[in-house]
C-alpha cells in the first residue's frame, strides 16, 4: 500500500487464527492502521491478496460487511447525536443484533446516553465505538485502539469483554498503544515496522529468552564501598550493574545460569549475605524497544 512515494505496507504478511485475539503493534507511521483499513474494505491494496473470513474485503464488500465490526480510531459518529440515539441507530442496520441496553450497561454508556457524542469525554467516545462495533454480533471485530482514553476501571472491563468475545468464538484484531494490554490479552502478536513484519509469536514467545535480562539483588545490610564496579568485573564487560540504594543492586546482562552463579560466588566473597536474589524475564516492551528502537507512542 502507497502513498504517492511512501510505501506504508510493503509486502507484509500475516495470518489471524479465528477465535483469538490478535494484537498489530508497531510505531507510529509502520502501516499498522492502514492494514486494518484495508482489511476492513476501506483502502484497496496497489498489490498483493487480501482474504477476511475467505472474502475480498473490496470485491465482497456487500457479503462481509454484516459479519464484520470495526471500531474506527475516529469513532464515525455524528457531531450532535446522543450517545444511546447513535447505538440504538446501528443497532437497527443489523439483522440480529444485541440487546442495546445490556450493552449499554456492560459499556457504562447509561450514564452519558443523552449526552451529544461532541461532549462525551474522550474515554466515553472509546466506549461507544467499541459498543458500535460490537453491536451486530459480528464474526470478526477490528478494533483501534479500544481503551485509550479510559480510565483504569473502563479499561479493565474492556479487557474482560473482548475475553468474553474470544471465549464465545468471535475473532479479535487490536492495535494499541499500551503494550501491558497487548501482553494481556493477546493469543499472538504481530510488530510491524516501516510496512513489513519484525517479530510474530506470542507474548510468551516473544519475551522468553533474548539476549539479556534483569537480576535484582537485596542483601541483609548495605553493600561495602565500591561494591558495583567490584560485581561489574566479576561478571565481564556485558554486564551492567546499578546500585539502586544501599541494599539493592540491579544487573542486567546474559540471561543464563552462568551470571546467578558468578553473583553468588561474589556475594561470599564479599561476605554478604542476600536476602533475594530475583531473576526478571523481559517484558513486551523491551521487546519493542530491542526491535525498533523507538517506544511506542499515541
Amino acid at each position: 500500500m502507497r502513498y504517492g512515494e511512501k510505501t506504508a505496507v510493503d509486502g507484509l504478511s500475516l495470518s489471524v487464527d479465528r477465535g483469538s485475539i490478535t494484537a498489530v503493534l508497531g510505531p507510529n507511521g509502520a502501516g499498522k492502521t492502514t492494514t486494518l483499513e484495508t482489511c476492513e474494505g476501506y483502502r484497496k491494496p496497489h498489490s498483493g491478496r487480501v482474504r477476511v473470513l475467505g472474502l475480498d474485503p473490496i470485491a465482497d464488500r456487500r457479503e462481509l460487511l454484516p459479519r464484520i465490526g470495526v471500531m474506527l480510531q475516529g469513532q464515525g459518529a455524528w457531531s450532535g447525536v446522543r450517545a444511546m440515539e447513535m447505538l440504538r441507530h446501528v443497532s437497527r442496520l443489523h439483522a440480529h443484533p444485541l440487546d442495546v441496553g445490556m450493552l449499554s450497561e456492560r459499556l457504562g454508556l447509561e450514564e452519558c446516553g443523552r449526552t451529544p457524542y461532541r461532549r462525551l469525554s474522550g474515554g466515553q467516545q472509546q466506549r461507544l465505538g467499541l459498543a458500535m462495533a460490537l453491536v451486530g454480533r459480528p464474526e470478526i471485530v477490528f478494533v483501534d485502539e479500544p481503551t485509550a482514553g479510559m480510565d483504569p476501571a473502563a479499561r479493565r472491563t474492556t479487557w474482560e469483554l473482548l475475553r468474553e468475545l474470544r471465549a464465545d468464538g468471535v475473532t479479535v484484531v487490536l492495535t494499541t498503544h499500551y503494550l501491558e494490554e497487548a501482553e494481556q490479552l493477546a493469543d499472538r502478536v504481530h510488530i510491524i515496522d516501516h510496512g513489513r513484519m519484525i517479530a510474530s509469536g506470542t507474548p510468551l514467545e516473544l519475551t522468553r529468552g533474548g539476549a539479556s535480562a534483569t537480576i535484582r539483588l537485596v542483601v541483609t545490610r548495605p553493600f561495602p564501598a565500591g561494591a558495583p564496579d567490584s560485581l561489574r568485573s566479576a561478571l565481564g564487560d556485558s554486564t551492567e550493574v546499578t546500585q539502586l540504594d544501599e541494599r539493592s543492586l540491579l544487573v542486567a546482562g546474559p540471561a543464563d545460569s552462568t551470571t546467578l552463579a558468578r553473583v553468588s560466588r561474589w556475594c561470599e566473597e564479599q561476605g554478604v549475605l542476600p536476602e533475594s536474589l530475583t531473576l526478571g524475564r523481559r517484558s513486551l516492551e523491551d521487546v519493542f524497544l530491542e526491535l525498533t528502537g523507538r517506544e511506542l507512542q499515541p
